[in-house]
C-alpha cells in the first residue's frame, strides 16, 4: 500500500505539500509528511463538532441566535433561511452536512474558542487545532487561517470515532452520525461512488463513509473513514498548493488515493 501511495503522489503535480495518514485500526500501512503541519481550512470544525458531542446531551436543545455569530457567507445554507433561532444540534447539523460557516460562527459563540481548543488538548491534538471564527476577510489582526492540522493527528481522530473511542461510544455515535451527512464527496470520497445526499448506514448498505472535508484557495483537504465488505479504513489526505490552478489536479490525486482506499476496503 506504501508503494502505490507513493506513486500516485509522485506522479501527482508539483507545487504541491501533501500530508497523509491511511489508517488500519492501530497500523499505518501507507503515510506521507504525516506529522507536517498544513493548513486545513473546514476541517477544523471537527474539534468545533468534538466539543458540542461531549456536552450533556440535554444542551443540544438550547437555542443559539443568528445575530450572536460572527457575519460570514460563503458555505452553508443557514444564511438563506428566515429562521433566526436554531437549536445546538441542528447547527452541528448543518457545519457537518454543508460546512456552514454562519452555523460554525454561532456555535463558537456559544461554547467559545477556549473550550473548543481545551477539548483538543484532553483529545491529545498537539499539530491540529480550530485557530478562529469563519472570516470572509483576513488581515494582520487575525488568525492568518482558520485551522490547521497534521494527517497523523487527523486520521487518529477518525480512528478514534470509528472504534467508540472519542471521549465514549456515546459522544462517537453521535458524532459519527453527523458526519455521515457531509454532502461534500468531491474528493477521496470520489472513489467510493456514493450518493452525496444520502449515504448514511441505511441508505448505502455496501460502503459506508462519515468524512469532513476543508476547503479554500490554498487548501484541499478530506478526512474520513470508510468501511466495507472487506475491511475499514480512517484516512487524512491533506494538500496546501500557492497556484489555485493545480486543484483540479489534486483533486485527480485524491480520487486516486480513494480508489486505493476501495481496493482495500472492498
Amino acid at each position: 500500500m506504501q508503494e502505490r501511495l507513493d506513486a500516485i503522489l509522485d506522479r501527482g503535480p508539483a507545487g504541491v505539500r501533501w500530508s497523509v495518514c491511511l489508517r488500519d485500526g492501530v497500523s499505518t500501512p501507507a503515510e506521507r509528511a504525516a506529522d507536517d503541519v498544513l493548513g486545513t481550512a473546514s476541517i477544523g470544525k471537527l474539534l468545533l463538532l468534538a466539543e458540542v458531542a461531549r456536552r450533556d446531551p440535554s444542551s443540544l436543545d438550547r437555542r443559539v441566535a443568528r445575530c450572536d455569530a460572527v457575519p460570514v457567507a460563503d458555505s452553508g445554507i443557514w444564511q438563506h433561511l428566515r429562521v433566526d433561532e436554531l437549536s445546538v444540534h441542528d447547527l452541528a447539523v448543518l457545519v457537518a452536512a454543508t460546512s456552514d460557516n454562519l452555523a460554525t460562527n454561532a456555535l463558537i459563540a456559544h461554547v467559545g474558542l477556549d473550550a473548543v481548543a481545551a477539548c483538543g488538548r484532553d483529545l491529545g491534538l498537539r499539530r491540529t487545532s480550530l485557530l478562529d471564527v469563519v472570516r470572509g476577510f483576513r488581515d494582520d489582526t487575525v488568525p492568518e487561517q482558520l485551522s490547521c492540522g497534521s494527517a497523523r493527528e487527523l486520521a487518529g481522530f477518525m480512528a478514534a470515532v470509528a472504534a467508540g473511542q472519542l471521549v465514549d461510544a456515546s459522544v462517537s455515535a453521535r458524532l459519527a452520525g453527523w458526519l455521515a451527512l457531509n454532502t461534500d464527496l468531491s474528493m477521496v470520497a470520489s472513489a467510493f461512488a456514493l450518493d452525496p445526499l444520502a449515504h448514511t448506514a441505511r441508505d448505502e448498505p455496501g460502503v459506508r463513509l462519515f468524512n469532513k472535508t476543508g476547503t479554500n484557495s490554498g487548501v484541499r483537504g478530506d478526512v474520513g473513514h470508510v468501511s466495507g465488505a472487506g475491511g475499514s479504513m480512517s484516512y487524512a489526505v491533506l494538500a496546501n498548493v500557492i497556484d489555485p490552478a493545480l486543484h483540479p489536479h489534486v483533486l485527480a490525486t485524491m480520487r486516486e488515493v480513494g480508489d486505493l482506499l476501495v481496493d482495500r476496503v472492498g
